[in-house]
Order: structure tokens, then C-alpha cells, then sequence
């Protein structure tokens, strides 16, 4: 849109709601502006259920009363009879409204109204001539002035700023937007029953840490007034959730928020979900077994199917998902290097340059390895595929394989060149741990601002002895994403962060 017609669009709304701020005025002049005591009866969507297939002379002589609600959508007045439909969480219905039942004034005040109004009408059901299930109103009633018009173009690729800023105004003009999220409550509402079904204790740890840990991540700092010390929002629940392993609680999950002061892009949000869950005497062989079926059931429950559709192509979550290690993949999705090469530290910086990297000096071969990898082959893993053994240097909480050295019981699964989940044999020797955790402070001190810090509590607590445990961590909004076919994490939270308005 050019800024003259920015500017155009501007002054007519403004005229728009000077309009309705009028008729506001002589509303509150006539008695109660907003009230309060408005009920329905019937939802929309019920109504269309039970009575859409009945015929026009099955309905009449059932005269069905019914009571209704919600947003006026569309209006059509034609001299003493008019239709309106409104629009409430479920579905629309629409009303047939006569001046013969409503009488003069009422009639005459309806008219008025404007689309985007909140009404309440009672009546009797019935089918037009077209078939159309409605409402043969005689009791109608504005309960909500509406002061800003709805948009008449809302589902441009030119206004989806607009449809992240103003997510309400989002919500009651796209039935698809409403779809998604009704979508994502139903995935976040079978993964929790999937783990309740397990025998999965569902548990709530601190939000604010004395010290960020449990991942890899620049933290969000804040301060406590009363204790007078820095807190971090947290990155991850892991520690407080392997406290409880410890404590007893075999098996622990949580489903929230979790905060990384990082980049925003159409795969990061600074604040987004994640479900970790944690269960003594398994290993991550048992967790990779375990999350491929939490993630078929969650598909299932949302679409009805293990197999979707994601910007035009099929993924098929009803197949076991593929293993392969990070040299595995590069050398299936970037066949041009050798295994000598994959195995040549001072080849891999070279190659890193070549994609823009400079591999800090303390990085290993493993980590090189993952930074090829990253580069690649992630991007092209569409069907749901396990990378597993990861080097111990970048995984500093998990358990380190007997029979492989420098290589940990680790996995991430990527879906659609995503990463989705994270998981591993936990580390449960304190003495292995501590020695990770200050291996972390010196990467932190030589320029890693990702880096852990040295948690001695959570070492005191593995002290005490943690039992053999398998943990692991799935995004909920990418797999909201995949699940619903949205290419951006925004499209998938009701409030993504924004840049603030001009």
C-alpha cells in the first residue's frame, strides 16, 4: 500500500469510528451502554449438528427455540426484513429479522448497527428457501458497540504484521487463524495425556534461576528487589527437572515457557514451549522409541492422520523415523566430501570458512563435525529423521558412551529440516559433570556468551545419587508448525514479540 493510500485508509476509518462513537453516545444516553446479563442458549456450531439436515417441513412443526450470541458479520437489509449473521467461538448462524416481530423502533435501531457489533437474538429455528439453517428472530439486542470497523482486507501477505500485532482482530476475521489454534490446543492437550496415559508426574519448576542452565543459550536477566540479586528467566527445566529424579519422582514432565535472548526469525521466538520430560532406567534409545510415538499421537489427535502435508509435500509420521549419526549424514546429503576429509580437523575449519564460519580455536573435531553438518545436511532432513551420537563438547549434561570415546548417548530430531526434540542418556556421575560444567566456564571465558555456568547445587543434588535416566525436550510450536502447515513460528503463537510500533 503507498503512503497516499495509507493515508486515505487512515482518514476513512477515523471518520468510521467518529460515526460509531456518535451513536456510542446516544446509546449511553438512552440507559445501560454495555450490559451486562446478556445469555445464550445454543452455539452456533451445535445447532448447524443437529439440525442442518432436517428439512424446512421437518423443522416447523418443532418450532425450536433457541437463544444465540456473538459478532455480527454480515448484514443485509431489505426494507421490513433483514438478514444478519453472527459469528460466535464455534461457528455462524444466521438471523432472518422482521420489522413484524421486533416492531418499529427496535427494527428501526437495528438498521443502525454496524458489522463488527456484538448481538444476542432469540427465536424460533427454521430453512429459508435456499436451505439455510437460521434464526427467525423475536427478541433481538445489542450488547456490545463495536467503535472500529473490521477490516475489509485482512489475508494479504501485506498485512500479516498487522495480523501478528492485532491477533484479536486476527482471530475474528480468519477461520484459519482460529483452526491453527484450536489445533495447537488439542496437540498440547494429547501430548499431556499421552504422558499422564505413561505414568508421567506433571510437575512446575521456577521460572526465574539463581543461574541459567539446562541448554546452551544467552540468557534474559532480570533483578530481585527484595533478595537484591540478578535472576535469569530461564532457558530450560532441566536441572530442577533431574532434581526431582532425584528426589524420587521417577517420572516428571513439564510443559512451558522457556526464554533465549536470541535472534527472531520464522523458527525462533524469544519466549516459546517446550515440553521436557524426564524417566529413571531408560536411555535415549528408549526416549527415541518413546518421543516418535508422543509425536504420532499428537498428530493423530489434530488431524486424524500420522501422515501430513507441510508446504506442499507428504511427512510420514506413521513410518519409523530414520537414525544416522552427523558423519552419516553429511556423507548421505553432501556425498563430495570423504571420511578422511569428515575426520581432518584443520580441513573442517577450512571448509567452515567457506560457509562464513570461523571456528572458535577451542572448538574439537566433534563440533566441527556438527558445524559441517549444520550447514549441509540439517536442512535437507524432511522426513522425521534421529542425529544421534553427538560429541561430548557441545553436550555438556549428557551421559558419555561406554563402548564410543568422545562421542555421548545424545540425540535431535529433525523433521522438515527442523530441529524438533533434544534428548539423552542424562549424566548421572557428579564428578563427570562438575568436570563438564568447568570445562563450560572456561568456553564461557574464552568468548562463549552460550556457554553453562558451574551449578553446585545441582552437583550436591547428584551427589546424592541420581537413578540411569533418559530426558528429552520437543518444541511444542514447531511441532505446532508442522502440524498445522504453518511456515512461521508466529503463525503458531497468539502473541509473537514484535518490534514496537512506529
Amino acid at each position: 500500500m503507498s503512503e497516499q493510500e495509507n493515508q486515505q485508509t487512515t482518514q476513512d476509518e477515523s471518520h468510521v469510528i467518529a460515526e460509531r462513537r456518535a451513536k456510542l453516545k446516544a446509546l449511553r444516553e438512552q440507559g445501560v451502554a454495555f450490559p451486562n446479563d446478556a445469555r445464550r442458549t445454543h452455539h452456533a456450531a451445535d445447532l448447524h449438528r443437529e439440525h442442518s439436515e432436517k428439512s424446512a417441513e421437518e423443522l416447523e412443526p418443532q418450532a425450536i427455540r433457541v437463544g444465540v450470541a456473538g459478532r455480527m458479520m454480515l448484514k443485509r437489509v431489505m426494507g421490513k426484513a433483514s438478514f444478519a449473521t453472527v459469528q460466535d467461538s464455534t461457528s455462524r448462524i444466521q438471523l432472518f429479522i422482521t420489522k413484524e416481530h421486533l416492531g418499529d423502533e427496535l427494527y428501526d435501531a437495528f438498521k443502525k448497527w454496524d458489522l463488527g457489533d456484538i448481538v444476542s437474538a432469540e427465536g424460533v429455528l427454521f430453512k429459508t428457501k435456499t436451505g439455510e439453517l437460521s434464526v427467525k428472530v423475536d427478541k433481538l439486542r445489542l450488547v456490545t458497540k463495536s467503535i472500529r470497523p473490521l477490516p475489509e482486507k485482512f489475508h494479504g501477505l501485506s498485512d500479516q504484521e498487522t495480523k501478528y500485532r492485532q491477533r484479536y482482530v486476527d482471530l475474528i476475521v480468519s477461520e484459519e487463524t482460529r483452526k491453527t489454534f484450536v489445533a495447537r490446543s488439542k496437540i498440547v492437550a494429547a501430548i499431556r495425556h499421552f504422558m499422564l496415559d505413561n505414568q508421567f508426574l506433571e510437575v512446575e519448576t521456577p521460572m526465574l534461576h539463581p543461574i541459567p542452565g539446562g541448554a546452551s543459550a544467552k540468557p534474559f536477566t532480570t533483578h530481585h528487589n527484595a533478595l537484591d540479586m540478578q535472576m535469569f528467566l530461564r532457558i530450560a527445566p532441566e536441572l530442577f527437572l533431574k532434581r526431582l529424579i532425584v528426589g524420587g519422582f521417577e517420572r516428571v514432565f513439564e510443559i512451558n515457557r522457556n526464554f533465549r535472548n536470541e535472534g527472531l526469525s520464522v523458527r525462533h521466538n524469544p519466549e516459546f514451549t517446550m515440553m521436557e520430560f524426564y524417566a529413571a532406567y531408560t536411555d535415549y534409545k528408549w526416549l527415541m522409541d518413546f518421543t516418535e510415538q508422543c509425536i504420532r499421537a499428537a498428530a493423530i489427535a489434530a488431524q486424524g492422520t500420522a501422515t501430513v502435508m507441510y508446504q506442499g509435500r507428504e511427512v510420514d509420521l506413521a513410518k519409523p523415523f530414520q537414525r544416522l549419526t552427523i558423519v552419516d549424514a553429511i556423507q548421505k546429503y553432501a556425498p563430495q566430501y570423504t571420511e578422511a576429509q569428515l575426520e581432518d580437523a584443520a580441513f573442517l575449519r577450512a571448509e567452515l570458512k567457506k560457509f562464513g564460519l570461523d571456528a572458535l580455536p577451542h572448538l574439537g573435531l566433534g563440533a566441527l563435525q556438527l558445524a559441517l553438518f549444520e550447514e549441509t545436511a540439517e536442512a535437507q532432513l524432511w522426513e522425521p529423521t534421529y542425529i544421534i551420537d553427538y560429541p561430548v563438547e557441545v553436550s555438556p549434561l549428557a551421559r558419555a558412551s561406554d563402548t564410543l570415546p568422545g562421542i555421548t548417548e545424545r540425540f535431535e530430531l529433525f523433521i522438515t529440516g527442523r530441529e524438533i526434540a533434544n534428548g539423552f542418556s542424562e549424566l548421572n556421575d557428579p564428578e563427570d559433570q562438575a568436570e563438564r560444567f568447568r570445562k563450560q566456564v572456561e568456553a564461557k571465558e574464552a568468548g562463549d556468551d552460550e556457554a553453562m555456568y558451574y551449578d553446585a547445587d545441582y552437583i550436591r543434588a547428584l551427589e546424592y545419587g541420581m537413578p540411569p535416566t533418559g530426558g528429552c525436550g520437543i518444541g511444542i510450536d514447531r511441532l505446532v508448525m508442522l502440524l498445522t502447515d504453518s511456515p512461521s513460528i508466529r503463525d503458531v503463537i497468539l502473541f509473537p514479540h514484535m518490534r514496537p510500533e512506529a
